[in-house]
Formats: structure tokens, C-alpha cells, sequence
């Protein structure tokens, strides 16, 4: 359905609009749309609104990300196949709990905000090296820079996982979950499956290969439009709404797998055990890092949750290593592997030869971009030799 381009409005509430903060100017827009009649000939006016709270919106993740960065401690050099973040409340154990995985020596101590800058460590589990990060607490306000909540976030930002850490005493994880939210981080959410092919003409094209039931065709046009698409074909494959929408629109949102952790199940946690399944409402593991109890456990859902594969290599001439495997994430390429074992690799690459799931036939012949699947058997040639 094509939608076409509407006029701008003036009056006394876009005057209002004007002199408010964002925060202001998204709530006042809210009551209005709560304030307007749903209708057929309403729909237009909902829409256009819809549109100016998902541009606020975008504004305001632009502002956060902007204020991330920059600071001591804010960047962390990412190290070994894949990165943990550790994202909990002050004082639940997260240093004691890199220093349990990694045999790392944070501080650790019974008051609030120990650790002060981004920790690293790396834990070394069934032939993988996976970075784990200790960071400072989070509390409310953290995605708008309370606290070290820019240095939380902005490490968050780059983790293969987010490990939530509350204990026996802090088990509610709304406030971590929403944080990371207000930062662009999806927590065990899938890319929206949307497409966008821009033109020069003929106005917004909306396709679907679903019902949708959350928003009008008007409403996604004037939101492609306050994101600056005026002309185009969007091609959407499931039932979005507003903020999924928007989400691909901003481009910056981040998707990461998360494992909650209850930590000091060793004190009182049996008071508590019903009330903290009822209130996180997903699957957590109990742990007491004082006791080392659920520490292996944890080891154990990291790897399988970073989903590693096993490839092994076949030098040139010569019989393939089957007892050391070289450990990567899943979906990674021929260029991971070359990246992995040497820097020069990739600029000296001719071909590579693959045996197993991912190859077409035995000994195929695959380029830098070919993705490998577990248990392949790999042979790199490169200029040279």
C-alpha cells in the first residue's frame, strides 16, 4: 500500500512541545494520544504523533550514546573468543565471582562501589578463552550516566553475553534490565525482521507478509518519514509495533543473549526462593560464590550459551590435528580462523579447503566469507607456500 506524504502542524500544543524538555514533550504527547478519540479518521493524527515521540526517543538514544563514552576505564581491549559482561547492583559479589571463573585478584570488599573502572579477566573453559568483565554496580539512572552507569554501559554495549547478578537480599533485575534498555540493549531479542530499500520517487510502500494487529500502515509511514524516508519499499515479516519499529529505524540497538544469576544462596535463600522465581519470571541459576556452589553450573551455560564451535586444522600436506580443535563462536567465517591464528593470513589468503557439515563436498574450495560449522576440518593456503 502506498501511503502519501502529509503537512506539517502548527498551533498552541506544538508551541507547548517547543519550550519542554524531551522527557516533557513525550509525556505531553502521550496524553494526547490517550486524549484522542480511535478512529477511522483519526488515525492520520495518531500516527503523526506516534512518529514524533519515536524521533524524541531517537534523540534521547542518541544523546546517551554520545555521553558513553570517553573517560578512564571506559574502554576495555577485547581478549580471547568471546566477552561476559557482568551487569548487577552494588555489592552482590561480581568481583568475587571474576575471581572465581577467571583466578583473577579484583578487590573485593563488603560496601558498596568496590570496583571503580572496568575489571577484566579471562576464564579458560573446555579449550575456549572467554573474557569476563567485572563493572561497577548499576543503579537507576545509570543509562543516563548516574553512578559509573556510561562506563557500565558502554562495555555492556560490546559483550557477546550480559550476566545480570543480584543476591538473596537485591533479586529484583527490573531496574538492570530497564537500564540496559534505555541504552539500546535487547536482552534475548532477535533483530526485527524488516526491510528497507530507499527511492527517489512514489512515496512509502509498506509490505507485509503478516497480519499486523499493533500498528496502521499510516502509522509506520509517518514514523519511515520522522526518521527521514520519504520514499521507499518497507518489507515487514512479523507483527511490529512502535518501538520494534523503531528500533531497526535507529540502527544502533544492540542484541545479546543474557543468564541471570542469584548470588548468597548460602544465607536465607530458602525465605526467599519462591518470591525471587515469581519476581524474575525466566530461569536463573543459584549460586553462592563464597561456597562455590553453581559455579561450574555457570561455566558450563556460558559456553553453551556463547554456542562454540570445533574446527579442526589440516596443514597443507599433512594429517589434520584432531586432538587440539580450535574453539570459535558459531556463525564465525574462514576470516575469524585467519584472523585467530595470525594477522597476516588474511592479506596473504588465496583459498581454504573445508571437510565436514559446512562443505558442499569433501575438500571444497571456499573463500574468506564461507561459515564453517562445528566439528569441520579446515585448510588455509596462502600466498607464499
Amino acid at each position: 500500500m502506498r501511503i502519501p506524504g502529509g503537512k506539517g502542524e502548527t498551533g498552541t500544543f506544538e508551541g507547548r512541545l517547543s519550550m519542554a524538555t524531551i522527557d516533557e514533550q513525550i509525556q505531553a504527547i502521550e496524553e494526547e494520544i490517550f486524549n484522542t478519540q480511535k478512529n477511522k479518521a483519526t488515525e492520520h493524527h495518531i500516527g503523526k504523533l506516534k512518529a514524533k515521540i519515536a524521533k524524541l526517543k531517537a534523540q534521547q538514544d542518541l544523546q546517551r550514546i554520545k555521553g558513553a563514552g570517553g573517560g578512564k576505564g571506559y574502554y576495555v581491549k577485547k581478549s580471547g573468543d568471546a566477552t561476559v559482561a557482568l551487569v548487577g547492583y552494588p555489592s552482590v559479589g561480581k568481583s568475587s565471582l571474576l575471581n572465581r571463573l577467571t583466578g583473577s585478584d579484583a578487590e573485593v570488599g563488603a560496601y558498596h562501589f568496590t570496583t571503580l573502572e572496568v575489571i577484566p579477566g579471562v576464564m579458560e573453559y573446555k579449550g575456549a578463552k572467554i573474557q569476563i568483565l567485572d563493572m561497577p554496580g548499576i543503579i537507576k539512572g545509570a543509562s543516563k550516566g548516574k553512578g559509573r552507569g556510561r562506563e557500565v554501559i558502554t562495555a555492556a554495549r560490546a559483550a557477546d553475553i550480559i550476566l545480570l547478578m543480584g543476591d538473596v537480599y537485591n533479586y529484583r533485575l527490573d531496574v538492570l534490565k530497564r537500564e540496559l534498555y534505555e541504552a539500546g540493549i535487547r536482552l534475548d531479542q532477535v533483530p526485527p525482521d524488516i526491510h528497507l530499500s530507499p527511492s527517489d520517487k512514489g512515496g512509502i510502500i509498506v509490505r507485509n507478509t503478516v497480519p499486523l494487529t499493533k500498528m496502521t500502515e499510516v502509522e509506520i509511514a509517518e514514523i519511515l518519514r520522522a526518521y527521514g524516508v520519504v520514499n521507499g519499499i518497507i518489507t515487514i515479516r512479523e507483527d511490529v509495533d512502535t518501538e520494534t519499529l523503531v528500533d531497526f529505524l535507529a540502527g544502533n540497538r544492540i542484541y545479546v543473549p543474557k543468564i541471570a544469576v542469584i548470588n548468597k544462596i548460602d544465607l536465607e535463600y530458602d525465605d526467599v526462593r519462591e518470591d525471587i522465581k515469581n519476581t524474575i519470571a525466566h530461569d536463573f541459576v543459584p549460586l553462592s560464590v563464597e561456597k562455590e556452589i553453581g559455579v561450574e553450573e555457570l561455566k558450563c551455560l556460558i559456553y553453551d550459551t556463547l554456542g562454540f564451535i570445533r574446527v579442526y586444522l589440516k596443514p597443507q600436506r599433512d594429517k589434520v590435528d584432531m586432538k587440539d580443535p580450535l574453539v570459535i563462536l558459531d556463525g564465525s567465517t574462514v576470516r575469524t580462523v585467519c584472523e585467530h591464528l595470525h594477522r597476516d593470513f588474511v592479506r596473504l589468503f588465496r583459498y581454504a579447503k573445508v571437510w565436514g557439515k559446512s562443505a558442499k563436498f569433501p575438500g571444497q574450495s571456499v573463500g574468506l566469507d564461507h561459515v564453517l560449522a562445528d566439528e569441520d576440518v579446515l585448510t588455509i593456503v596462502v600466498r607464499g607456500k
